[in-house]
């Protein structure tokens, strides 16, 4: 069984678990449902900002042990600081070794747009994604069938929540009925794991106009976001990068430094 089956099937039990437990009249009744929520396009996009959403992850199926003992009081702030353009915060508890606690967290620290990043297979992640302060969310393609996609994308939309879709390929563009505010394309191959920037400059031309589009996975060094900028991306999604250091907002700091006087002198 491929890792996503395994996560979907993980998640689809999750979820029925919290319906028992908390439901959706009760998540819209949380204060940061009713807030109304930051832009992470208008951000990207921005050209006073970075362009990266700085992403927040303890480990992954991959990785087991990429910063274990993270704190969200610790590194989010320093991320805003970094003229980081918005936060990704997982939360996913079985396999990445977050919580939608550390997105309420993350909420009290600083007043960028945050991506709820996780595995979204149900409308009362959704739902909850708003209750607990995200202003983003993620809708992976592969995961979701077309229908499912252009319905969820519509349903965060009346929720005023912002919408990134990620793909991988061209049948998974193909997918895209309802025009998300972000597109990010992953550079890494789901099944070999091989990370192919290539891939993402050909997808990158086939994008519908008027999308924010970003790169995801394996940005390593400034050069390399410097050259998918060029290409025509508008932002990139960056995390175990950062994570992965003993102190990831000084890393992100000084990686987004680094990268904007790349830019200003090419």
């Amino acid at each position: 069984m491929h890792i996503l089956d395994k996560i979907v099937a993980h998640k689809k039990k999750e979820i029925a678990v919290l319906k028992q437990e908390t439901s959706m009249s009760t998540l819209e009744q949380s204060p940061l449902f009713k807030r109304t929520v930051h832009s992470a396009k208008a951000s990207i996009i921005s050209n006073q900002l970075s362009g990266v959403i700085a992403e927040f992850k303890r480990r992954s199926p991959s990785k087991p042990t990429i910063n274990l003992s993270a704190k969200v009081d610790q590194i989010i702030p320093k991320y805003a600081r970094a003229k980081a353009s918005a936060i990704s915060v997982l939360t996913d508890a079985h396999f990445f070794g977050g919580n939608p606690i550390d997105l309420i967290n993350a909420r009290k620290h600083c007043e960028l747009a945050l991506l709820r990043k996780d595995f979204i297979v149900d409308e009362y992640q959704i739902v909850e994604s708003k209750a607990i302060g995200a202003d983003l969310i993620l809708l992976i393609a592969r995961i979701l069938d077309s229908a499912t996609l252009q319905h969820f994308t519509q349903t965060a939309k009346k929720l005023g929540l912002e919408v990134l879709v990620e793909i991988h390929n061209q049948e998974e563009l193909e997918k895209i009925k309802c025009l998300p505010d972000i597109i990010g394309i992953n550079n890494r191959d789901l099944d070999t794991f091989t990370v192919d920037y290539s891939r993402s400059k050909a997808l990158l031309s086939q994008l519908p106009l008027g999308v924010c589009k970003i790169s995801e996975s394996g940005i390593t060094n400034e050069s390399v976001m410097l050259d998918l900028s060029q290409a025509g991306f508008d932002g990139f999604l960056i995390g175990e990068r950062f994570m992965a250091t003993p102190n990831p907002g000084e890393s992100c700091q000084n990686f987004i430094s680094n990268f904007l006087d790349l830019k200003t002198v090419s």
